[in-house]
């Protein structure tokens, strides 16, 4: 959804590796801080932790939590000045940057989804998933389905939405169906990847292993967390100390199990399950400078621009400058 009114808002969070934030003031609330995300989606883990633990009053801010039916309800949201941030991704805010509006993103999560089959199934390598049938969630144009064919089509010469019958479907119907028998292969979002994982599904080849064939150095974050640029600049504060909170729910997500212990009936895991969830989301955490990740977003832009056209990226057949936000200190 491409809406061009602009608002003066934003906020946002996450160890911001390499970025400059530059404030060290005291701990002491200096307004809310008014994210909106989906009620089940997996950025409730991180936010849960953040108010479980004090971490935003602890570095200055007053974090409120709005939840959303759906993605473009917080995109609306976002834009209208409802709310102060989302989680969304850089295609995203690279074509509302294009559109003229001053929204941002610092890197989230690098969790990606992947391409999943039974673990007695007979497809072993990219090659064997030519002429089956696979389900993909969302629809022709998520990033990952794009990525993955366009590595097919250069490492191995395959149109797989040619060669395979493909079934567009809802996460959890994928995950279902794929489960049922009635699919042969399952491409996913990483956390219903890491579900299957748990219950004799095994990885095939994932979005992460084809944006690397395709140029990038590293692991680049699929979402963010977006705000209005002007926002930033002008509430130092709040942004500096909502970082400092995020980064510290992430470094604890990283390093305490009891942590995912606690939070287990909010991720409605338990067990193997939660264990597997747990460990990839730890592998998502992003660690690179923001300029790295920037690089290499670029780069797949371009992959994704050839692939999934105007419908994707509109009209700008290069990632919008900006679109990631170096930190307080530009």
């Amino acid at each position: 959804m491409l809406i061009s009114r602009r608002s003066v808002i934003g906020v946002m969070g996450l160890a911001l590796a390499g970025a400059a934030v530059t404030w060290n003031g005291p701990a002491m609330a200096n307004g809310n801080v008014r994210i909106g995300v989906l009620k089940f989606g997996t950025v409730s883990w991180e936010l849960d932790t953040i108010k479980h633990h004090g971490l935003d009053a602890a570095n200055g801010v007053d974090l409120e939590i709005a939840y959303f039916a759906g993605e473009d309800a917080t995109n609306v949201a976002l834009l209208a000045g409802d709310i102060d941030m989302i989680v969304t991704d850089w295609l995203w805010v690279s074509r509302q940057r294009s559109a003229g509006e001053d929204v941002t993103l610092v890197p989230y999560s690098s969790a990606v989804g992947a391409i999943m089959v039974k673990d007695d199934s007979p497809i072993r390598a990219p090659a064997d998933l030519v002429g089956r049938k696979i389900g993909v969630a969302g629809g022709p144009l998520d990033k990952s389905w794009l990525l993955l064919q366009a590595f097919y089509q250069r490492d191995h010469g395959i149109d797989l939405a040619a060669r395979d019958t493909v079934v567009f479907g809802a996460p959890p119907l994928i995950s279902e169906k794929a489960i049922q028998g009635e699919l042969d292969a399952a491409l996913n979002y990483w956390h219903f990847c890491a579900r299957l994982e748990a219950n004799g599904f095994r990885r095939l080849v994932g979005a992460s292993d084809a944006a690397m064939a395709l140029g990038a150095k590293g692991p680049v974050a699929a979402i963010g967390y977006v705000f209005h640029e002007q926002w930033a600049h002008d509430h130092p504060r709040a942004i500096g100390g909502f970082v400092k909170a995020s980064a510290a729910a992430k470094q604890l997500l990283a390093t305490s199990d009891d942590e995912w212990l606690r939070l287990a009936p909010l991720v409605q895991a338990e067990g193997k399950e939660l264990e597997i969830l747990r460990d990839r989301y730890r592998e998502g955490i992003p660690t690179r400078p923001v300029a790295e990740e920037e690089a290499d977003a670029a780069r797949l832009y371009r992959v994704l621009a050839e692939i999934g056209g105007e419908k994707l990226v509109g009209q700008a057949r290069e990632m919008a400058p900006g679109t990631f936000w170096p930190g307080l200190g530009t």
